[in-house]
Formats: structure tokens, C-alpha cells, sequence
């Protein structure tokens, strides 16, 4: 009896007549499903002996229309591939072609920029330790940074395990860095990192850029010129003008923060000129304790490190007014200040080419 079962499984040719099958035997008016329904009628002693074997030819139906079910649909998608092909060479419809967002571009561009100044690109994870996002960083326990309305604790898996977090900032990368590359060490660390804020200019997640360069004889001088030079570089202006105020960060020591001068222009206002002071990033000299931390002798390597959200730079190049749109998803919003899929930075031809 289960070899002609198993038989009629084995023939469906499709889907569909495979499911026909599963009804004829499975389904309420099913042959396995009816002799499941005789068991009440039977005497004691005959159900003892038949039911067993009943309930095992449904379970050996039920496998072996599972298995035919996986061969037929591995089978369609083989012949699914072998016959459907798209040609990638013609151009997307005007309607569906895509845009890059502008904070890949700004990535791109940032990249492109370090790079012709000798710093590397680094990542990290975005799911950290409490070490390597606060303690390492030189922040005390009681540092209002770790406080439960400003940082995502994740659930920790065992009643004795620390609480990991989900990254603050991407500072943690030049831990990581310093302990897995030494010194010297000159690189950026772009990426996605969480806070739990959200209004016109802040969001729970967004974009930052973290700078950092570890090496012998290392001065503020050398932080004032490199954010000088990339400053220039990105909004490509040469009238630029830094200004340095100080300020406190638990991981620099000293530490500044940098404002921007700017201009009215068009009714907008745009990075350059003298008529104002604007924000735009913190920086300064790396603590000791943090290049100790990166494994290394702060007495012998001295180093400086900035960091700034790339959402904001967006904005400011790109005279973007909310914070949010930029993870809307609005079509509208993307195709207006989206870019083409050729417009990569350059240094020769502009980073905002």
C-alpha cells in the first residue's frame, strides 16, 4: 500500500498536481485521513495493532511529499535561471533608474580626500563592548555619556554578561586600529552610529567620521593643518577659515572645538567667508591613557584625532535643511539631491563632481 503511495507522490509532474495529490491523501476527505477516522470504530485489540501503522504511513506521505515538493521547486528555479535572463548592458527606464544617497557620496568624497593625504579607511563593529565604546575612551563609569536616555544597551545574554551597546560614536575603531596596526597609524573611520535622540537635526541613527593619526613628534599644528586642508578640499573653497575654541572631550587632551566661517549667499547660508561662526566638528591632541589603551608607549607616540557627523557635512555642502528626509526613503527627496551613479569624487575633477 505505501509503494503505490509513494509512487503516485513520485509522479507529480508540478506544484499543482503535487498539492492535488496531498489533498487526495491528507486532505478532510483523504484515504489516509479516512483510515485515521476508522480507528474509533475499531475493537481495542484491532486499533492497538493498526494504528500504529496508520500514523506511520502519514508521516512517511507527509515526508515524501515534502521531499518532491523541494525537488519540484529547486527544479523550477534551475529551469527559472537557464531561461530568464535580463541584459544588464541596456539603460534603465528613466522611471526606475536609482541615485546615489548623498551620504554614500560624502563618504566617497571624504575617502578620496584622506587618501590623497595618507590615511586609510577603517571599520569596525557597530555592536560594541562597554570597553571598547566608553572605558578604553577614557570615560569614568559615572560619564553622563553611558547614560541609560542617551545610549542603546542591548539585552545581554547571560545574568552575569555586560551589556553590549550599540556604538556612540565611531571612536572605538582607533582602539581596534591602534591594537591591531601599531604605530604609525593615520586612517578614518566612517559609519553608521546610535543615539537615542531624534528631532530636525538629530536622528537615533546617523552617520559619523572619525579621524585618527598616531605617530612621532605629532603637534596641534599638525590637527590645525589637516582639518584646514580638508575643509578646503571638501566644500572647495580656498576662503575656508578655522576657528579653534577649547573645549573638553574625555578621550583628547587638549581638546577644541572647530568652527567654520561663513557667508550669506543667495539667501543661503554657505561654508566660507568671515560673517559668522559655525560648529562643524571636535578635535584634539589623543589622552595618554587612550594610546596606552591602543597598546602602545605614550611617551614615545603622541597623536590627534576629530570627529564630525557626515549627515551634517551633507547638509552644509549640500544645503539640506532636516535631518530626517535623509532616512525617509521619499523618492522625490532622493531624486532631487541624489547622484548619478558616474559621478565619482575626484580630486582632479571635484569631489562634488
Amino acid at each position: 500500500m505505501s509503494d503505490a503511495l509513494l509512487d503516485r507522490i513520485a509522479a507529480a509532474n508540478d506544484l499543482q498536481e503535487l498539492d492535488s495529490v496531498r489533498v487526495a491523501l491528507l486532505g478532510k476527505s483523504g484515504e489516509i485521513t479516512a483510515k485515521l477516522k476508522s480507528l474509533g470504530s475499531m475493537e481495542p485489540e484491532t486499533r492497538a495493532s493498526e494504528a500504529p501503522k496508520i500514523h506511520a504511513l502519514r508521516e512517511q506521505v507527509t515526508a515524501a511529499i515534502g521531499d518532491r515538493k523541494a525537488a519540484l521547486e529547486a527544479a523550477d528555479l534551475e529551469r527559472k535561471l537557464a531561461t530568464e535572463k535580463i541584459d544588464l548592458s541596456l539603460p534603465a527606464p528613466e522611471s526606475v533608474s536609482g541615485t546615489v544617497h548623498p551620504v554614500s557620496q560624502v563618504m566617497d568624497e571624504l575617502a578620496e580626500i584622506f587618501a590623497d593625504l595618507g590615511f586609510s579607511v577603517a571599520e569596525g563593529p557597530e555592536i560594541e563592548t562597554q570597553w571598547y565604546n566608553f572605558t578604553a575612551l577614557n570615560m569614568p563609569e559615572n560619564h553622563p555619556a553611558r547614560a541609560m536616555q542617551d545610549t542603546f544597551y542591548l539585552e545581554p545574554r547571560t545574568p552575569d554578561e555586560e551589556p553590549y551597546v550599540l556604538r556612540t560614536h565611531t571612536s572605538p575603531v582607533q582602539i581596534r586600529a591602534g591594537k591591531d596596526r601599531g604605530a604609525p597609524t593615520y586612517l578614518i573611520a566612517p559609519g553608521r552610529v546610535y543615539r537615542s535622540d531624534s528631532d530636525a537635526t538629530h536622528t537615533p541613527m546617523f552617520h559619523q567620521v572619525e579621524g585618527f593619526v598616531i605617530d612621532k613628534g605629532i603637534t596641534l599644528g599638525h590637527l590645525k593643518w589637516t582639518l584646514e586642508t580638508f575643509l578646503k578640499a571638501f566644500f572647495e573653497r580656498d576662503d575656508v577659515v578655522l576657528r579653534m575654541r577649547p573645549s573638553y572631550f574625555p578621550f583628547t587632551e587638549p581638546s577644541a572645538e572647530v568652527d567654520v566661517g561663513w557667508s550669506m549667499e543667495k539667501g543661503r547660508r554657505v561654508v566660507g567667508g568671515q560673517e559668522g561662526w559655525m560648529e562643524v566638528l571636535g578635535s584634539g591632541m589623543v589622552h595618554p591613557r587612550v594610546i596606552a589603551n591602543c597598546g602602545l608607549d605614550p611617551d614615545e607616540w603622541q597623536g590627534f584625532a576629530f570627529g564630525c557627523g557626515i549627515d551634517r557635512l551633507a547638509m552644509l555642502k549640500y544645503g539640506m535643511d532636516d535631518l530626517r528626509a535623509f532616512f525617509d526613503g521619499d523618492i522625490r527627496w532622493l531624486k532631487h539631491y541624489g547622484f548619478g551613479a558616474l559621478d565619482v569624487p575626484t580630486l582632479s575633477g571635484g569631489v562634488s563632481a
